[in-house]
């Protein structure tokens, strides 16, 4: 019988690839995410690779909805051992003086009220397992601020607070929390839904930098530290490309344009 994993925000990005890593890794993987076409093709493809997977659709900002995937999960074929929250992203890049207000409420829904949504709805077959893991995909946003990126940082600053504090009020019990926190990760959508669809806005971030992270790497951070003996509780894990210093000190190369 295989251990089951959660994954929110499983139809594209890191959430893809973490789903994919993971079935690789053994689990039986409940891909939750709003967008079922999506689901269906993911869930297809790891099934063709000798995975087992089964698409929940879920929107992590409904209770309602959060209470039909702790049903799929009670219902899968194995003990609930693994939960990645997942999903999250980030609205508008304005300064606090013209920020939305509406983008904000967006950032924090997501990222905030739905991973402790998801966490409350689970925790319990997570805890009954005996050995449960809850992993948070946060961001190193969620250490510092810059300048646009108020909602955000608040966002990821509060998803940081949840990991720390829920990792001290389970302590004793059989589930341990664990932290990732990525940098720069070029994926398909994040920059197009912070930039509300401007491809030249969203491609800019990354212009320049030779090697940014892609999903996989971190999806193959995820499932190492999901995949250590359960006594070994990795509470925090960066990860950045080699050309992200820090949050504010990126090398980009320059393109010598032809005469």
């Amino acid at each position: 019988m295989s251990s089951v994993a959660v994954v929110t925000g499983a139809s594209s990005g890191i959430g893809a690839a973490t789903a994919r890593r993971l079935a690789a890794e053994g689990f039986h993987v409940l891909a939750a995410a709003r967008r079922t076409d999506r689901l269906a093709e993911l869930v297809a493809e790891i099934e063709a690779a000798g995975g087992a997977a089964t698409a929940v659709e879920c929107d992590i900002t409904s209770d309602e909805s959060v209470a039909g995937l702790a049903a799929a999960a009670a219902a899968a074929p194995g003990p609930l051992t693994l939960l990645v929250n997942n999903a999250g992203g980030a609205r508008g890049l304005d300064p606090i003086e013209s920020a939305s207000v509406g983008d904000w409420q967006w950032m924090y829904d997501v990222n905030v009220l739905g991973t402790l949504r998801v966490t409350k709805a689970l925790l319990p077959a997570l805890e009954a397992s005996g050995a449960g893991t809850i992993v948070i995909v946060s961001s190193t946003a969620g250490h510092v601020v810059y300048e646009g990126g108020g909602g955000y940082t608040a966002a990821k600053h509060a998803q940081t607070a949840i990991a720390g504090t829920l990792r001290l009020e389970l302590c004793g019990r059989p589930v341990r929390v664990i932290e990732i926190d990525p940098g720069m990760v070029q994926t398909e959508e994040f920059g197009l839904v912070r930039f509300n669809g401007d491809a030249e806005k969203a491609a800019a971030v990354y212009a320049g930098v030779a090697e940014p992270l892609v999903a996989e790497d971190v999806a193959d951070c995820i499932a190492w530290c999901a995949t250590r003996p359960h006594h070994v509780n990795i509470d925090q894990l960066v990860v950045r490309p080699l050309a992200q210093a820090a949050q504010h000190k990126v090398h980009r190369v320059t393109v010598k344009r032809e005469e």
